[in-house]
């Protein structure tokens, strides 16, 4: 590159960096240094110069917020870090039961744990986003989405004047280090202000009017053409972060207040309202701001609080859903009345008939309801709720909509109690309700709707997680005659997906292989799980398939044998039993045998009289992601076991050794975070080599 062209290079940056800065004081600090004329005749002039010297493009100029080229569609990308969703109540009583939860979990009786304190702020009712940025540069964007697998909103969200670009003047300005990564999360939003002008245009212009603020700022977010998401003010703030990889520099935080601060010095608008607070004065704080919520500029839904401390957010970790270090108070739902049209009767994957209220559509806090559960036939005899009622509506959390009450003065003089069905609305057979339950089931096994529900779930996230198997492809499985039980996907070929609609040999072949790989790395707690047995979720999957090497042993525990494992109590072990003594249930298990799908457990010796060897595996925890290229991951994990070790679940500062193999996703990177060993899969083996004795038996089980 020729002298001048560095100097014209140096021009472009210094010239970008100080737009930058004045973009940050008008949009963010809302203290602007400049006047606008000012203003832009800097960003012509960066204008001019970057039309003259195109090899010098930046995707981070402050001219590309305008927003590029209209994109085909959205890529699918998953977070290093799964983004969990939060714990949350209304209640006092459900603050206080977090704290116990979390006091309980740290056991630190001789530490007043009540003194600790929290970071609070307003919970946003906006679009959840991740932004990452490398060394310093904006470099992705990604929605929440499941928490696991996100939108790339990259082009879309570089155009939000709330989101800094580039973090190094800001950084270089303060004297502050900024990691190699970072992951920046927080919530897009519109002010109530922004979201009226922008519903008046669009009601002028003949387009869709959004319902609320949240559905137009997610909305806004995922326009194919960025341009589109330039025209509107959104905002954007950061509420935490993910993953964070330092270079040379230390860990610069240690409390989240530190991260909070950091982020504001970078360029991030932190709300106004987030404070430091010790425990006794959050439950205050989330009053103070219930009665303060129809004064905002935002629409929020509750106040969230975190524990400040990081190294006790460290040891409180994660349950499956939520993190045990941060609670969000939501406030009291919106209520409205509206009539109550029709009850339709629904089936779910267990069988269980489940009214629904079919409601004149009523605008609820911006969000139109039609809909609501009733939950059983108890619910709608103790609300004495009939059809042609006005009916009280709210939206529980601000989420869920229910039917409060009747408004009784307004019932009309024919209105006839509900007869509710007691046989299955989707095939006509004998409903039951059991002695002591409260809702009626359909017991056939047959039934299509349970059908439907229940190979959905045994393919979703709660079950195999087939991936690229959603509800539509089952139903159409289901419809073709190709699919009438789970056991059925896995004897599925390309020539029989061919002539389904949309389904082409690309797509064909992409299926089967999701349904093979399945196959083969399904786990025991994975496939237990996937069978759907009322009342067993995930956490009761995993304790089962602790106690019970294979879906046999499991079969042949009695009622007494289960209720002695935690966390199980005589209903779910009814219900087990019900499950495994049910004649086609058995046959089904038999089809997963004869098709390879039968995962096991090894199951640790409780016989303490024999004392067991040390090796360099006792007392360790391990943790294996990534493909193995010699052996399945349950014979590795059985070796772990057997050799005195133990199998844990998910990465933390515990965790002794991750066994990283092929595509190992987001573990490996937060293992190297928190400086756990990482294990390729040779030195695993090297590990193993060093066992002593009854080689054949470790032979037998590395043999693939």
């Amino acid at each position: 590159m020729s002298v001048s062209n560095l100097s014209i290079a140096e021009q472009l940056r210094e010239l970008r960096e100080e737009i930058h800065y004045h973009d940050h004081r008008y949009y963010v600090l809302d203290d602007p240094e400049i006047t606008d004329t000012a203003y832009d005749a800097l960003y012509r002039k960066l204008q001019l110069l970057e039309e003259a010297h195109p090899e010098l493009d930046d995707a981070n100029s402050p001219t590309k917020r305008v927003g590029g080229a209209v994109q085909d569609g959205f890529i699918s990308r998953p977070h290093r870090l799964r983004m969990y969703s939060l714990d949350k109540d209304i209640t006092y009583e459900g603050w206080t039961n977090f704290l116990a939860r979390a006091e309980n979990k740290l056991e630190i009786g001789e530490i007043q744990f009540s003194k600790s304190a929290f970071w609070v702020d307003p919970k946003f009712d906006g679009l959840a986003l991740e932004i990452i940025y490398e060394n310093g540069v904006y470099s992705k964007a990604l929605t929440r989405g499941d928490g696991f697998v996100g939108e790339d909103v990259t082009e879309n969200v570089r155009t939000i004047r709330h989101v800094p670009l580039d973090l190094r003047g800001h950084a270089k300005r303060h004297k502050i280090p900024i990691p190699d990564i970072l992951e920046v999360r927080g919530e897009v939003v519109f002010t109530l202000q922004d979201f009226f002008i922008l519903n008046e245009s669009q009601r002028k212009g003949g387009h869709k009017v959004f319902a609320n603020p949240r559905n137009a700022a997610a909305g806004s977010v995922r326009q194919l053409d960025p341009k589109i998401t330039a025209s509107r003010k959104l905002s954007f703030f950061p509420y935490g972060i993910g993953l964070v990889q330092w270079g040379i520099v230390d860990n610069a935080w240690n409390k989240y207040e530190s991260i909070m601060e950091f982020l504001k010095k970078y360029g991030f608008k932190v709300n106004r309202l987030s404070k430091i607070l010790p425990c006794k004065d959050v439950y205050e704080y989330y009053q103070e701001i219930l009665h303060k919520r129809h004064k905002l500029e935002f629409e929020i839904d509750g106040v969230v609080a975190k524990i400040n401390d990081l190294a006790l957010q460290s040891a409180l970790g994660f349950t499956d859903r939520h993190p045990r270090f941060a609670f969000a108070l939501k406030f009291p739902a919106h209520e409205g009345e509206t009539v109550l049209r029709q009850i339709d009767v629904q089936v779910g994957r267990t069988g269980v008939l489940t009214p629904v209220a079919i409601l004149e559509p009523v605008s609820l806090a911006g969000v139109t309801v039609a809909r609501a559960t009733l939950h059983n036939e108890d619910e709608i005899k103790a609300k004495d709720l009939r059809v042609g009622d006005t009916v009280v509506v709210r939206r529980a959390g601000d989420v869920i909509p229910e039917v409060v009450r009747v408004v009784e003065d307004k019932r009309l003089p024919n209105a006839e109690p509900f007869d509710f069905p007691h046989i299955c609305p989707s095939c006509q057979s004998p409903a039951v309700r059991g002695e002591g339950e409260a809702a009626w089931r359909c017991v056939n096994l047959a039934c299509p709707a349970m059908l439907r529900r229940g190979i959905s779930y045994f393919v979703s996230k709660s079950g195999l997680d087939i991936e690229g198997l959603g509800a539509k492809w089952v139903q159409a499985l289901i419809d073709q005659g190709l699919v009438k039980t789970p056991a059925d996907l896995f004897r599925l070929t390309e020539a029989d997906l061919l002539p389904l609609e949309r389904m082409a040999e690309k797509s064909a072949a992409n299926f089967v292989a999701a349904v093979e790989a399945a196959k083969h790395s399904a786990t025991l707690p994975r496939l237990i799980a996937a069978l759907g047995i009322r009342q067993v979720g995930t956490r009761t999957a995993r304790t089962l398939a602790e106690h019970f090497t294979d879906l046999d042993a499991l079969g042949a525990a009695t009622v007494e044998d289960l209720t002695s494992l935690p966390d199980v109590g005589p209903e779910v072990a009814g219900s087990i039993r019900e499950f495994f003594d049910n004649a086609e249930n058995r046959h089904l298990l038999e089809r997963f045998r004869e098709i390879g799908l039968w995962p096991v457990s090894v199951i640790k010796s409780t016989d303490s009289a024999v004392p067991a060897a040390v090796t360099p595996f006792t007392g360790k925890r391990f943790l294996f992601t990534g493909a193995l290229p010699d052996m399945a991951r349950d014979k590795a994990q059985a070796l772990v076991e057997g050799a005195g070790g133990k199998v844990v679940g998910s990465v933390s500062k515990k965790l002794d050794y991750l066994v990283a193999g092929a595509d190992p996703g987001s573990k490996l990177a937060k293992a190297q975070v928190l400086g756990v060993a990482v294990l390729s899969p040779e030195q695993f083996a090297a590990m193993l080599a060093e066992l002593p004795g009854e080689t054949q038996t470790r032979k037998s089980l590395l043999d693939p």
